[in-house]
Order: structure tokens, then C-alpha cells, then sequence
């Protein structure tokens, strides 16, 4: 539609009026000079006339209206997955999925050359990252195999938003076999991205390849599971368990070997096992012991022998480290009916790295489903210490507790804990244990299983305890850094529910800690090569609760090294932690560092240095933080898979404390294979959260051809003006008649 419209100068008629009367009365105004011809004064009052003709119309500015539709510009963006699990063959015709992607993008070239006229068309191949691709009349040129490690579809959408910034899209179109499979920081969720597509309006189309597999579909082994306790005592049993899945080897014998290093960089098979799966139980669990002799820190590896027909062999092994130490101490810990003293008892020994306790429950009420290796349990040289809870004499064999008496006798150590069933109350006093013991006991003290407590063996709570002036010099006693502060401890200590009531201490024993009034609480002597203690108490839990937990643990880590004569042992201890020793390329490994005295007590103004080893050799500074009593360390640069070590030295001012070694490694893990089922689930997600659709592949070129036959919402109606008055043509004419005008009056001499 067209029309014609008037924009009058100062927006008023009237100043065009009295211009075109002004110019108008001029024309009346004859040549001084007579002799004019009339044909003469026509011409020249046209001229003129024309000319006032002209000045008016460009007063009111006459300006053609119309309006006029045009296409916005857009963009269509085209992604297509590039990373390895593309190469897995099960679309038709035993064809790769990145082959059938090509085909699909191929099979739309025309409807692309089409679209890429009135429209851009941007191409991107992805793994990791998006890479931009070359399109030549409506073909995408991609690479002919993919390599991708990766296949971060979230991070790539959020990078394509970034990259199109300020441009409408027509939409995205995502060939992808939908699974995501990216480290951090690459790992933005798909569904994060899709929210910010809805958002800005623009519509995800998403084309599948590739199949969900299941059992069968794929044939694999991997080892899915390894558990191994991070430290040992040398010459102890080390338990290595793990998990077998198999898939597409069903009913066939698969060997798995065990490997533990015996020298730097030297892996040997120290046992194999068969397994065979069915296809109703595709995931075997396996375990191995092991007995380490030499102390130190090992790799450990727990490996599925290779199939024919793998198609991933990363998996087919998983490896850890192990401590295995020297010098530690072997507890076996007895104990009848559970009580709070065993749990917070076990707590306190077990945060001792050094100190390993075996804990046995036995029912007295139930002797019969007590352990079956009960006996080799005291032979001679089996535990360093043993604890002995509440537990009757009667669960024992008179030949078992004998040789628990031969074994204190040749150097093991022994402690016996309060209870309704302990010491005399507990049938002792008629037992090999009767010398043993440090305090006297009779037989007329003794407790039935089943009658009532006989409180005149008992000591009723609260009972403070107070060590004796022998007791405060002693080793077991000492929780403080001086002898006072030793004692305010223990003066500020909650106090017992109650204890056993010793009848009496034995000739060369010694009282080390009392009630208030005076009754023995915590009495030793040596039996033989061994040292021996009787706590009268079984309530000491109490302390953790009210908040001395650390001196719970000194406390009971101190008895338990007196016991094994480790008392005098003057060496520290620098130690570097690891929450896991196995890490996936890429991850952040943190650590925390510490030293320790020869008491064990931490050295808080120590300082440290630490540093990594890559698997190249290469060492790598590391900075720590100090947070409290805590000082820890965190890396990153973990790409490379391998064997890394995490080297630490420790200082007090100028004097070293030593140093220490922790090993970690980063395996090898074939991320887009390991597991390269397709995700149909995901891409369905996907479009329908940003308003698109989840098609099939030869969908593609329809979907390109509905782009270009419904893009009314792109159309924008403009109103557009052509002004009459200011163009070069009117100009030119003015000039033109002022010029004849002039031109003519020259000739006829009337200027």
C-alpha cells in the first residue's frame, strides 16, 4: 500500500500559504523597460511561476508512505558428535554410527544448500569441545574418523550460545548417540544448557545414533570393584576383594590374577583365580589373601585376563596401594555382651595407625557359635596385647586360657576390663589366669550367668579416678605434656559409673590409679616376659562424650603400648593422608599432612614441604594451607594416567622431623568406550525441554525443509518513506529553472 503524504514546514499550512502568496504578488511586478513582446512576458511568468511552484511543494514536503515485509536474519546451528563412541558399529547394516551421521548430514545437503540462501548455517563438530566446520554448498566437510575423548554435549551447547551471541537462531540440530561423558570442568549438565535454549527461545531438534545395549550386546570384562585395607602389619594377612562383570561371555572360564609389587616398578602374579559368569549373574566377586613380608608401600592389582573380541581392555584392571607397616602391634580385643566401652574403645585404638585390633564377640550364653580358630588365637607370638572385656572364664577352654598364660608369660601383653563376669565374679580365680593376674581373687567371688549381681563385688559411681604418686610417673598415666599438667587432666576427667572391687593387689604389683577413697583402680606387674594390668573400670567411654575424646585415645593407645613394651620407643612420625588412592584423569587429589612426636602427640609448629612426582619423573611443588591443627594440600594436574607420589618433609625451626611418601595413581580409563551405550532418553529430554523434537536420522532433511516453509515469525512489516522534495532530480530542476530565468533576462537585456 502506497501513499501520498504532506509534512508542511513548522507543521503548519499557513506559512506555506503566505510563502505562496508572497512569491505569488512578486509575479505582478512587470520590466521597468517597455518593448517587451507579450510571447516574451509569458515565458518569462511561466518560469517563474514554476519556480514558486516548486518552492511551495518543497515547503510541503510531499513523502511517499509504504510499507515493506522482510526476513530477520537467523542462524541454524548444526552439531555433530565427533568422539569415539560414534565409531561403535550397530546402526543398520553393521554401519558405525559416525558413518550413519555422515550419510544423514549428507542426505540433507541439498535441503542445507537451499536453506543456506536465505538463511546462515553454522557447523560444528564436538567432543571435548566444539570445532568448527567447513560447509560447502550445503555439505558439511567433517573428519573421517572420530578421535574425541570426550563428549561433552553440555559444555558444547553453553560454548555455541557464547559463540552466537546477538544472533537468532532458527534452532540447533544435534546428531549425537545422546550419552555424556566428560571430566570437569567439561561436565555442565546437558539439561542446564537445554534450560537456557528454552529460555531464549530457540528450539533443540536432536537425532539418535546408536543403540541402548544390554547383556550380550557387547562383549567385555572389567574389573568394577577393588577393596583392599590401606595398611597392614607385615607378615599379616591381607585381604584383596574385588568384582567381575562380564558381558557377552557367558559360561566361559575367565582368569583373574592378583599382582603385587615386589620391587620399584615391578608387578608379579602372586595368585589366579577362575570365574564364570552366566547371563543371569553377569558380576562375579572374587577374593584373595595375601601375607606381605617386608614392610613398606605396595602396588596392588586385581586383573581379568584379556578375551578375544574386547573391544575395551582399559577396564580389565584395577589398582591401588597399600601400606604395609613395621613394628605395629596385633590386638585382640575379647568381649561378651556389646557395650558402649567396646565401641568407643575400638574407636580410639583404631585411630592409631600403628595398632591393629582383631575384635572377637563371644556369647556366654551361646559358646557354641564362638570362633572356630579361637584356639590359634593364643598361640605364642599370634597378638602383641590382648584385651579381655566382660567376658565369664567359662566361654574359655581350660587349655585355651593356659595358653594365654604361656603367652603373656613369653612377652604378650594383657589387660583385663571390669565387668559383672570379670576377674573373681568372672571365674578366674580357678583359672590359668589366676596368677597372671595382678590382683587377688576367690572363688567365693564368683557371678552365675544368670543370677542376680552381687553388689558387694561392686564399687558404686560416680567414681573419680585419681592416680597414684606412682601412677602420675608412669608412662600409661601420662596425659599431659608435664606432670601437672598431667594431673589437671585427670582432675577435670568424668568420672567411672562404678568398677570391680579388688580384694586385694598381689606382692609386687603396682596401684596405679585409685577412687577417692583409696580403692584400687588400675593395678600392674609383669608376669614372666609379659606386663599385665587389671582395670577395675568399664565406663571410661564417658570421657569421649563430655569432650576429651583426644585423651581417651592417648589413654588407651599409651596402656596398650606399655603392655607391648613400646614405651620407650623415641621415634617420631611425619605421615601424609590420602582420602583414596585411585583417582579418574583429571580429578583433584587432596591430601593432609602432619607430624607427630614420639609420644604421638602432633607437632603443631612444624612446617612442611611437599611436592609431586609425575608419572614423567617430573616433580611438582605443592602449596599447603594450614587450617587449625590441619595442614593440606590439593593438585590438579592429573591428565596422564599413571603412578604419582606425594613426597613430604617436615621441620621444627631448624631441626628436620623427617619425611614421608605416599603414592596415588590416576588409571587409565577409556571413557567414551568403557561404556558406550546410547542414550535415547537424554536427547528426548533435551528437545522437549527447549519446545523441539527427538527425531530419526531421515527425518533430517524434512525438518530443514519445514525450517524454510514456516518462518512467519521471522517476517517484519517496516513502514518506509520517500520524500519527493529532497531528492537530486527536484534539486536539479530548481536549479535548471532559476538558471533559464536568469538566462533568459540576460539575453533579452533586461539585466
Amino acid at each position: 500500500m502506497v501513499r501520498l503524504s504532506l509534512y508542511p514546514v513548522g507543521d503548519s499550512y499557513l506559512w506555506v500559504i503566505v510563502a505562496a502568496l508572497v512569491l505569488l504578488s512578486l509575479l505582478a511586478i512587470r520590466p521597468q523597460r517597455s518593448g517587451m513582446t507579450r510571447g516574451r512576458r509569458i515565458a518569462l511568468w511561466a518560469v517563474r511561476l514554476s519556480v514558486i511552484v516548486l518552492v511551495v511543494l518543497a515547503m510541503l514536503r510531499p513523502t511517499l508512505v509504504y510499507t515493506k515485509t522482510s526476513k530477520e536474519a537467523a542462524t541454524l546451528v548444526i552439531l555433530s558428535d565427533q568422539s569415539r563412541s560414534m565409531s561403535v558399529r550397530d546402526a543398520a547394516g553393521d554401519e558405525s554410527r559416525y558413518a550413519a551421521l555422515r550419510h544423514t548430514l549428507e542426505g540433507a545437503s541439498s535441503s542445507l544448500a537451499r536453506l543456506s540462501k536465505e538463511f546462515e548455517v553454522k557447523a560444528y563438530g564436538f567432543d571435548a569441545e566444539a570445532h568448527p566446520e567447513e560447509l560447502v554448498q550445503g555439505k558439511v566437510l567433517m573428519p573421517e574418523k572420530p578421535e574425541g575423548r570426550q563428549t561433552a554435549i553440555g559444555s558444547v551447547l553453553e560454548d555455541v550460545l557464547r559463540n552466537e551471541a546477538g544472533k537468532r537462531l532458527l534452532g540447533v540440530i544435534l546428531l549425537s548417540d545422546g550419552a555424556q561423558r566428560a571430566y570437569p570442568p567439561r561436565d555442565v549438565l546437558p539439561q542446564t544448557a537445554a534450560a537456557r535454549l528454552k529460555h531464549m527461545g530457540y528450539p533443540l531438534y536432536t537425532f539418535r545414533f546408536g543403540q541402548s545395549r544390554g547383556l550380550g550386546q557387547m562383549q567385555d570384562v572389567a574389573i568394577t570393584d577393588l577393596l583392599v585395607n590401606p595398611t597392614v602389619f607385615v607378615k599379616n594377612e591381607l585381604t584383596v576383594s574385588g568384582k567381575v562383570h562380564i558381558d557377552g561371555y557367558a559360561n566361559r572360564d575367565i582368569k583373574v590374577n592378583l599382582l603385587f609389587e615386589t620391587a620399584p616398578g615391578k608387578m608379579e602374579v602372586i595368585d589366579q583365580k577362575t570365574v564364570r559368569a552366566t547371563a543371569d549373574e553377569p558380576v562375579i566377586p572374587v577374593k584373595f589373601q595375601y601375607v606381605p613380608q617386608v614392610p613398606g608401600e605396595f602396588k596392588v592389582t586385581l586383573e581379568a585376563v584379556r578375551q578375544d573380541g574386547e573391544l575395551v581392555t582399559t577396564n580389565n584392571q584395577l589398582s591401588t596401594f597399600v601400606n604395609v607397616l613395621k613394628g605395629g602391634l596385633n590386638v585382640l580385643y575379647l568381649a561378651g555382651t556389646p557395650r558402649q566401652e567396646v565401641h568407643f574403645l575400638r574407636e580410639s585404638l583404631g585411630a592409631s595407625r600403628d595398632i591393629n585390633v582383631d575384635y572377637v564377640r563371644i556369647d556366654p550364653r551361646h559358646p557354641d557359635q564362638r570362633p572356630a580358630d579361637l584356639e590359634s588365637r593364643f598361640q605364642p607370638g599370634k597378638y602383641e596385647v590382648y584385651i579381655l572385656g566382660d567376658l565369664d572364664a567359662s566361654v574359655f577352654t581350660p587349655k585355651e586360657l593356659q595358653d594365654l598364660a604361656e603367652a603373656v608369660s613369653r612377652g604378650a601383653g594383657l589387660i583385663m576390663l571390669g565387668g559383672f563376669h570379670s576377674f573373681g565374679p568372672g571365674g578366674y580365680a580357678e583359672s590359668p589366669l589366676a596368677d597372671v593376674l595382678p590382683v587377688r581373687m576367690d572363688r567365693l567371688e564368683r557371678q552365675p550367668l544368670d543370677g542376680p549381681v552381687a553388689k558387694d563385688l561392686h564399687l558404686d559411681g560416680p567414681l573419680r579416678v585419681v592416680p597414684t604418686q606412682i601412677g602420675r610417673a608412669s608412662f600409661s598415666l601420662m596425659l599431659g605434656a608435664t606432670p601437672k599438667a598431667s594431673e589437671e587432666i585427670w582432675n577435670r576427667l568424668p568420672p567411672l559409673d562404678g568398677a570391680n572391687r579388688f580384694r586385694g593387689v598381689k606382692p609386687g604389683a603396682l596401684v596405679l590409679a585409685t577412687t577417692p577413697q583409696g580403692q584400687p583402680l588400675l593395678v600392674s606387674h609383669t608376669y614372666g616376659n609379659g606386663r599385665v594390668m587389671a582395670f577395675a573400670g568399664d565406663s571410661t567411654w564417658h570421657w569421649v562424650m563430655r569432650g576429651f575424646e583426644n585423651v581417651h585415645k592417648r589413654f588407651w593407645r599409651q596402656a596398650i603400648l606399655w603392655l607391648a613394651r613400646k614405651d620407650e620407643s623415641q621415634e617420631g612420625n611425619v605421615w601424609v593422608r590420602l582420602p583414596q588412592r585411585r583417582f579418574g584423569p583429571g580429578r583433584r587429589v587432596e591430601f593432609t599432612v602432619g607430624a607427630e612426636s614420639a609420644k604421638r602427640e602432633p607437632v603443631r609448629d612444624a612446617t612442611f614441604h611437599a611436592e609431586v612426582v609425575l608419572p614423567s619423573g617430573e616433580k611438582v611443588p605443592v602449596d599447603l594451607m594450614r587450617n587449625g591443627d590441619e595442614v593440606t594440600g590439593s593438585f590438579r594436574q592429573t591428565e596422564k594416567a599413571g603412578d604419582y607420589a606425594i613426597q613430604i618433609t617436615a621441620s621444627q625451626g631448624d631441626q628436620p622431623l623427617g619425611s614421608a611418601k605416599a603414592r596415588f595413581l590416576v588409571f587409565e580409563e577409556d571413557l567414551e568406550l568403557d561404556n558406550a551405550a546410547a542414550d535415547a532418553t537424554v536427547l528426548d529430554s533435551l528437545a522437549a525441554m527447549t519446545g523441539g523434537k527427538a527425531l530419526a536420522p531421515e527425518e533430517l532433511p524434512g525438518l530443514i525443509e519445514q525450517m524454510m516453509q514456516h518462518t512467519k515469525d521471522l517476517e517484519v512489516t517496516t513502514e518506509a518513506k520517500r520524500s519527493l522534495w529532497d531528492t537530486w532530480p527536484f534539486f536539479f530542476l530548481l536549479i535548471g529553472l532559476l538558471g533559464t530565468e536568469w538566462y533568459l533576462r540576460k539575453r533579452w537585456g533586461l539585466v
